[in-house]
Formats: structure tokens, sequence, C-alpha cells
């Protein structure tokens, strides 16, 4: 069954929050489903109102059904799904895409994702989204590209997880190498590039900003204490994650098997990343989950970022000022992660992502 995608409810911005787009690429790692928890739990204080949630990265599909029953699950089944393009990744290549119970096909998702954000754009007021976007930059440059005036007019700034060249070099904002720009370079700059001619500003959260608030693994045994069973499968598929990143960085730079991943993450930076002292051997085959002792949230820190109060609370930003309008960075060294208290930061999304499984499984009770 293929849902149409009519015109939308119009968003009210006063009483629901502000309207925002998810990009996401969910099912790569847990980061992106963290991150719809959190959606979950800022949607119920008003101060986001998912209008649209968008899957890319081939299989973009699967990615649908995931987040569509993730979402569900979390009691958003009212915010629509679309499948978007398959990420910059070539046609024939489908990288993998976790499993979980909820993850099933549904008559619920839009076919063409790109449509329903148009659909889901022309319902709201001008000067009113934000574009939240921890994939890929494919579909927001064809977005940018078929409906320039429409994307020009309604969204008021564009939140990236993902990385640009020093903010102190260069007149403009250039994407650097990180995973996401990496997926479609070309169309990472042609989104940097146009947001920065049109006036349109961007607010870039890097993997410093992450490195700088590492979780404890820990978190994910208190969350998954609660018996939701997204939570429960968050933190299956932590440990099965890790151990397939670390089976990746041990492969060549060159070899197809490391899925696009950088080739700065070798066996020394999962170490240094992943383990507070130590080094492991190349020729380590079994499971590293028990060694780990820190995991990085990056895309729930990036929808942290996208509401003002936390902004303002927890990261110190640096500015870059292109023809008069300002765009924010977050993270722009190993020295300088943009985070202001760490424990701050941690202690407060962790409260969020327990209250999140918590009111859900009340609302079940209560239904």
């Amino acid at each position: 069954m293929k849902v149409e995608t009519d015109p939308l409810t119009p968003a009210d911005v006063e009483s629901h929050g502000t309207p925002v787009i998810l990009f996401t690429d969910i099912g790569r790692d847990v980061d992106d489903e963290m991150a719809l928890v959190l959606l979950s739990a800022l949607r119920k204080k008003h101060l986001l109102n998912p209008i649209a949630i968008i899957t890319t990265l081939s299989p973009q599909d699967e990615r649908a059904n995931l987040a569509r029953g993730s979402i569900d699950s979390m009691g958003m089944s009212d915010v629509p799904v679309g499948i978007g393009s398959s990420g910059g990744v070539d046609d024939n290549i489908e990288l993998e895409v976790y499993e979980a119970e909820y993850s099933i096909r549904s008559p619920c998702i839009h076919q063409s994702g790109i449509e329903l954000v148009y659909a889901a754009l022309e319902a709201v007021p001008p000067n009113s989204t934000q574009l939240l976007c921890i994939a890929s930059l494919t579909d927001v440059a064809t977005i940018m590209k078929e409906r320039e005036e429409l994307f020009t007019s309604k969204v008021k700034e564009v939140v990236v997880m993902g990385g640009v060249v020093s903010p102190e070099i260069g007149e403009t904002l250039v994407p650097d190498s990180a995973y996401n720009n990496n997926c479609d370079i070309s169309s990472s700059r042609y989104v940097y590039r146009k947001c920065q001619e049109i006036g349109i500003p961007t607010i870039t959260l890097s993997r410093w900003a992450a490195y700088g608030c590492p979780m404890p693994p820990q978190l994910f045994d208190e969350m998954s204490s609660t018996e939701h069973m997204v939570a429960r499968n968050i933190r299956r598929v932590s440990k099965t994650s890790i151990d397939q990143l670390w089976s990746k960085v041990r492969l060549h730079p060159s070899d197809p098997r490391r899925e696009k991943i950088p080739s700065r993450c070798d066996v020394n930076w999962f170490c240094r990343t992943f383990m507070s002292e130590g080094k492991l051997s190349k020729d380590w085959k079994a499971s590293v989950w028990s060694l780990v002792q820190k995991l990085n949230m990056y895309d729930p820190l990036a929808l942290l970022l996208a509401v003002p109060a936390y902004r303002t609370a927890h990261f110190a930003c640096k500015e870059k000022v292109v023809d008069g309008v300002t765009h924010l960075c977050v993270g722009t060294s190993e020295r300088d992660t943009g985070i202001k208290n760490r424990l701050a930061l941690f202690n407060e999304y962790s409260t969020l992502f327990l209250s999140a499984f918590e009111e859900s499984l009340q609302r079940k009770v209560n239904h």
C-alpha cells in the first residue's frame, strides 16, 4: 500500500514547539535511534515538533521500517516517515541495518521522502523550521536544488552532525571528511555553500564535541532495565556495533568493507576513542565490549544543539559570520570540544533518555 503525500495539517509553532524535519540513516549504529528516543522526550516538553522523518542511505526502505517501528514504540505514531535517497552510496551497494523485533513493513510509510518534505514545509509558517541532518546531505541538496524558494522561505536553520574545516580558515565554511559528509561529499559541499549564499544559518556539531562528552556503557544497562523493547534492542546492538567497528578499523584504509569510514579511524584511533587506557593488538579478534570504557553519542547531542535553551546551557559555539549571517560550529579540535560541562550535559541527556522510556511504557499501561 502506498501512502499518498497529501497536504499536512499546519504546524502549530506556539503550542507544539519548533517544527523539525529529521534526516537519518538509522540502523547503522544506535546513535540515530537514540536521537529518536531523545526526540520523543523533547516533543513531550513541547520544545521540538517533528513534522517528518526521512531515512537515507541504502537500503533506505529498511531504515524506514526501523524508524517507523521505533517511533511508534516511543509514542510518536502520528509523525510521518518517508523513504529518502541512497545517500550517495552506489545503487548496487546495501549497507547493514541492524535487526529489531519492531522493525516491520508498514503501510504508514511515504514512498517519496522528498515529496513528504515538500508537503511538510508547505504546512509550516515562514522561517520556522529546522532541518536536522544526522546522515548524508544528499536529500537536503536535492531539496535545495528542486525547491530553493520553498526552502529559503520556510527553513530557519540547518543543524548538521558532521564537521567543517576550522572556521578560522577561509572566508566560508567548508565540510570536512566526517562520515556523513564523506558519504556524498559533493552534496555536502553544495549544502554548505548554498546555505551561506542564501543566508540560511548552519549549526554544525563535530565528532570532537561527542568526544568531549562520552557516555559510559552502564547507561545502556540502566535504560535496558526499564524493559522497554527499544532500550533492550539498543543495548544489544551497541555491543554488536562496537565489535563490528573494531573489525572494520583493523582493515586497510582501501578495503571496501570499511564502508566509507575515514582512513583516520584506525586501531590507535579506536583505542583512544573508546578505551580510557591501554592498547589492543590489531590481531585481537574476540569481542571488545568488556574493554570499552566510553561511547560517543553524536546524534543525540546534535538534537540537543537544535534547542536554543540546551545550546546556551551546554555548548560553547564558535561563530563564523558570512555576509552578515552567523553560522555556528561546536567542537573544532581535540582540545576545543565545545562542551561546557561534560557531567552536566551527561546528566541532562541521561535523564531525558530514561524519562522517554518510562513515559512511553506508562502511556502503554494507561491505554
